[in-house]
């Protein structure tokens, strides 16, 4: 049986160089962090490498945004100018999927991040994005959603809109065009 969650070689070459190449064109999201430090941290986690692959198969982009103090652990976030186009059109939860009695959507959300090994952002986390770069200028993305709204039937979405970022709330059953979610990733 081929094992699907690991890179061969030439894919792992090809998504460093890739992830390599955005992390010296975007040098402000990253100050501070050296890409061989990163590099290094990533050829040692085969898991995490599949991860950002499925994270980057997805349109996502995904870059460096920071170093948690703490731990040492490089944070890397979808960089998409626009919600991932690979995960659009997805509810936020299995309950909201199975809740719906037609025109069910592929997936949703937060198994479609369980199956990449990538977590939705929370709110903190999109509003740091967006300071950074503009993100979902066009589209939105799910966020985390609180267990107290989640018991009510809703969930969050976030995007920027006239220089701000707003904050709302849909059913969780609810899916559109335009609507995906970022990932977050800790290696």
């Amino acid at each position: 049986m081929i094992n699907t969650n690991k890179l061969n070689s030439a894919q792992t070459e090809e998504l460093l160089q890739t992830l390599k190449t955005r992390f010296e064109k975007n040098t402000h999201r990253h100050i501070g962090i050296a890409w061989a430090d990163v590099q290094t941290r990533l050829e040692a986690s085969p898991a995490k490498l599949w991860s950002l692959l499925e994270m980057e198969r997805t349109e996502g982009e995904p870059d460096v945004v920071g170093l948690d103090p703490e731990t040492g652990e490089y944070i890397f976030m979808d960089c998409a100018a626009e919600s991932p186009k690979g995960r659009r059109s997805v509810c936020y939860d299995r309950e909201g999927l199975e809740s719906r009695k037609e025109h069910r959507p592929e997936n949703n959300a937060l198994d479609l991040a369980a199956a990449m090994g990538i977590e939705l952002l929370s709110e903190e986390e999109y509003r740091g994005l967006q300071k950074l770069d503009k993100f979902d200028q066009k589209t939105s993305s799910w966020i985390k959603t609180p267990a107290d709204i989640r018991k009510l039937g809703g969930a969050l979405f976030a995007d920027f809109r006239y220089g701000h970022v707003f904050v709302y709330h849909n059913g969780a059953q609810s899916y559109y065009s335009n609507r995906a979610f970022r990932g977050s990733l800790r290696v």
